[in-house]
């Protein structure tokens, strides 16, 4: 019965007021209004839309918008490709909305025209309909559950929609867009319907730059993202004009492409398929491009970053966070009226007191653990004299420093090679009020340089003093991101560009996980994926790395003694990576990392998410946040993120559009 239902091309519906059919398929509609009389609609309901069991489902709509010259009967044939995208589960279910559009001749553009005798089709589609159609069906009323799509005319009434009223729509389905920059050519139909007119002119130059893409771009909110899909085929017509050869269609649709993705508010795609002007081209371009667009086309609006941020108006970097919630950050300014010593500062914000301090250069930390009296240690690096005892130092130096439970420095201990680079970026509480730190050296910190980089570990007292450090390398560059510590010892996560003693080198860039005593002695090394950017210890004692490989989250778990016990890898379509591993109850943890990809309902560009595996890898349960900028990661896609459990919570701090948030989640 469901087949044969999904084959239909064309079902006219009866919907009684219980809505109680339960076959799929378009039905007729119509809506008067004041400024653009009547107007005539086709919309598609998916499969069980009337059936019971769905009575309180919201979806997603997108609004079909048909060339100059067609009517809304044109998009009816995209039926049965809408049924199979939703039969397979390559889209969830949505309502469709084709819209006729009868005026100027059928050669409207999609715009309000100031022509004479001309009509505010604009208005009347993006404000009448769309309020008209939230009304009367099911929809998920709000611009991420939208798209706006068209060919040909309809592809510049899309993409005007989506640059003009973002606030309406999130998405946008770009086919074989007649649109010209600066100008239509001299025989181009958009010149001929007074659609661009004013008073008894036709076409007038100005109006049309006035509404046409290079126009909207610049007035952009960043803030409300727009995700696009453009396509066109390569056999558009070719104008024999020289003159007239960059207003070809093709031409057209690639400039329109080099331009929006320049916008910090459109992140874009861009087709050429096979063909011409016509549905050869525009159905399996509606096909790829609603496939690549229905990860954010989602009913669920996404889950935000909390407020308030931390930070001060400039670029803030995030720097850990505490059990107890303190948060730790790198800021170019005063923080809460805190003396500023210059470039980075270190900050480190307790519930009751915050403390900044820094040198003339740049102060980073990249860890913040509480201590079993009250107080907080962080961790990172400086580039300047921060203890008083490197006057002159040429290169970066990591250092330790320990708060008390009222925010006084108790101790800061500044270490590394007096000539070359050393920086601190992984930090684990010892269980004597003191930590272990972990990071890298240029040159011989505790031991003779192996390479480039080499990981440096070392334990540091509950007094400051240093234990011990350690050193190991390969011939390239070994970097340590992060460190932890249990009674069978301590364990460092990070990635290395030539392979480690004891590991095979896997090639390119490994990742690794390098274990240690508790006294330092080398035991181990283990190699997978490309990197690992953390690292915990689960209540069974199994080691649990997580980071990347080629592109998807990689976690994996090892023995105490060096044995792989599971290994999981969690894909998307974007570029995903973990950055923490949290240790939960009963073996479990949770990983947080960033997703380019839709693990949830996706925010934005770089997004956070929260997953919790079971004892053996399975995915339990997984969370995705953010905002509409990159959340979690910088623009270079490098991870800006800790997490740590507080309770029966999960407290993350990361990186946002230049500032600071904290967030609480059920892991």
């Amino acid at each position: 019965m469901r087949k044969a239902v999904l084959a239909l091309v064309l079902t006219v519906l009866t919907v009684g007021a219980s809505g109680a059919a339960e076959a799929g398929g378009t039905r007729a509609g119509t809506l008067s209004t004041a400024k653009a009389g009547t107007i005539d609609y086709t919309v598609y309901l998916p499969y069980g839309y009337g059936a019971a069991r769905n009575a309180a489902v919201r979806y997603p709509v997108l609004y079909l918008l048909h060339g100059r010259g067609d009517t809304m009967q044109a998009w009816t044939q995209v039926k049965a490709d809408l049924d199979k995208l939703i039969d397979d589960g390559t889209i969830a279910p949505v309502i469709a909305v084709l819209p006729d559009a009868p005026w100027s001749e059928r050669g409207s553009w999609y715009v309000d025209s100031a022509y004479d005798g001309g009509t505010a089709v604009e208005t009347a589609l993006t404000h009448d309909l769309v309020s008209h159609v939230d009304a009367t069906y099911r929809t998920a009323a709000h611009r991420g559950a939208r798209l706006v799509g068209g060919y040909s005319m309809g592809g510049y009434g899309a993409l005007r929609y989506a640059l003009a009223h973002q606030d309406l729509f999130a998405n946008a389905l770009v086919l074989s867009p007649a649109v010209y920059n600066p100008l239509p050519p001299a025989d181009s139909s958009a010149r001929e319907f007074g659609a661009f007119g004013q008073g008894g002119e036709r076409f007038v130059d100005d109006v049309y730059r006035r509404l046409n893409y290079p126009a909207l771009l610049p007035t952009l909110d960043p803030d409300l993202p727009v995700r696009m899909f453009i396509a066109v085929g390569d056999d558009e017509w070719a104008n024999p004009d020289p003159a007239d050869a960059a207003h070809d269609l093709d031409y057209e649709a690639a400039t329109l492409y080099n331009n929006v993705r320049r916008s910090d508010a459109v992140a874009a795609q861009f087709r050429v398929l096979d063909g011409g002007h016509d549905w050869d081209v525009w159905r399996p371009a509606f096909v790829a491009g609603l496939t690549e667009l229905s990860s954010t086309l989602s009913a669920t609006p996404p889950t935000g970053i909390p407020g308030p941020l931390r930070g001060t108006p400039g670029t803030d970097w995030a720097g850990g966070v505490a059990a107890d919630g303190t948060v730790a950050y790198a800021a170019p300014g005063p923080v809460d009226g805190q003396p500023y010593a210059g470039g980075l500062d270190a900050v480190v914000e307790a519930p009751q007191w915050t403390r900044q301090f820094g040198t003339p250069a740049n102060d980073r930390l990249y860890g913040a653990v509480s201590t079993p009296d009250g107080g907080v240690i962080v961790a990172g690096y400086t580039r300047g004299d921060l203890d008083g005892k490197h006057p002159g130092s040429p290169a970066d130096d990591g250092f330790v420093a320990r708060f008390t439970a009222t925010g006084e420095r108790a101790w800061l201990t500044q270490l590394g090679d007096a000539t070359k680079a050393d920086r601190f970026y992984g930090l684990a509480a010892a269980p004597d009020g003191g930590a272990y730190v972990a990071g890298y050296t240029s040159g011989a910190l505790a031991g003779p340089s192996a390479g480039d980089k080499d990981l440096v570990l070392a334990r540091v007292g509950a007094d400051g003093a240093v234990a011990w450090t350690r050193q190991l390398g390969g011939a390239g560059e070994d970097k340590a991101y992060a460190v932890a510590a249990a009674a069978s010892g301590v364990y460092v996560a990070g990635v290395t560009s030539a392979g480690l003693p004891g590991a095979p080198y896997l090639g390119g860039t490994d990742g690794f996980v390098a274990a240690f005593g508790t006294d330092g002695t080398p035991r181990w090394v283990a190699a997978d994926g490309d990197l690992f950017g953390g690292v915990a210890v689960t209540t069974a004692g199994v080691v649990v790395a997580t980071g990347a490989a080629g592109g998807d989250v990689l976690t994996t778990a090892y023995s105490s003694g060096g044995t792989q016990r599971w290994r999981t890898v969690t894909a998307g379509r974007g570029a995903d990576a973990g950055a923490e591993v949290v240790a939960l109850a009963g073996g479990e943890v949770a990983v947080v990392g960033f997703t380019s990809s839709a693990f949830g309902v996706p925010a934005g560009g770089a997004d956070v998410f929260a997953l919790r595996l079971s004892s053996r890898g399975k995915q339990q349960a997984v969370a995705q946040l953010g905002t509409p900028r990159d959340d979690g990661a910088d623009e270079f896609g490098e991870e800006n993120l800790y997490a740590v459990r507080s309770g029966e919570h999960l407290l993350i701090t990361g990186r946002t559009s230049g500032d600071v948030f904290v967030a609480e989640v059920e892991p």
